[in-house]
């Protein structure tokens, strides 16, 4: 698609989908999770302003390094409506992320580390095995793979959870 002129100012679910290279289910899927917004015209059409573009990058960079959409979604609660995201609001929140992003670093070198012998889980290394959960012992921790998810997320799962 050619670039937009500067003067639309709002644009349709397709030209934001085209622009911005995000599928139109996907944007709808952003919208519903409150992650960008839309005006809806007479006709009960969707019209973006023209950051969305902006948010939607953001969005895509953050999922592109794994932060969970419902932290993105709470970043960008903090942006002040209706501007788009400055280099100083991305430099914020990029900042915020670092720890996330350093924990799962760590927990993935970890990981690797760790499953260097497994041969698969059939499981011939369960004596050494790292995902190994002798009698359930984290069921009592809460639900999924404890061991293989952030200290971050684990601890966030185990609080709402509760």
């Amino acid at each position: 698609m050619p670039k937009l002129p500067l003067e639309i100012k709002e644009l349709t679910v397709g030209q934001l989908s085209e622009r911005s290279g995000v599928a139109v289910s996907a944007l709808h899927f952003y919208e519903a999770k409150g992650l960008i917004t839309s005006r809806r015209t007479a006709g009960n059409q969707r019209r973006y302003s023209r950051d969305t573009l902006r948010q939607v990058a953001v969005i895509r960079v953050a999922q592109r390094v794994g932060i969970p959409l419902r932290v993105v979604a709470e970043a960008l609660e903090t942006l002040p409506e209706g501007r788009t995201p400055t280099p100083e609001d991305w430099a914020r929140l990029s900042t915020e992320w670092r720890a996330e992003l350093d924990a799962r670093i760590d927990q993935l070198v970890r990981l690797r580390d760790r499953l260097s012998d497994c041969i698969g889980c059939g499981c011939l290394s369960l004596d050494r095995c790292a995902l190994r959960n002798l009698d359930d012992r984290l069921g009592d921790v809460g639900p999924g793979p404890r061991r293989l998810l952030s200290r971050r997320i684990a601890q966030e799962d185990h609080y709402t959870s509760s």
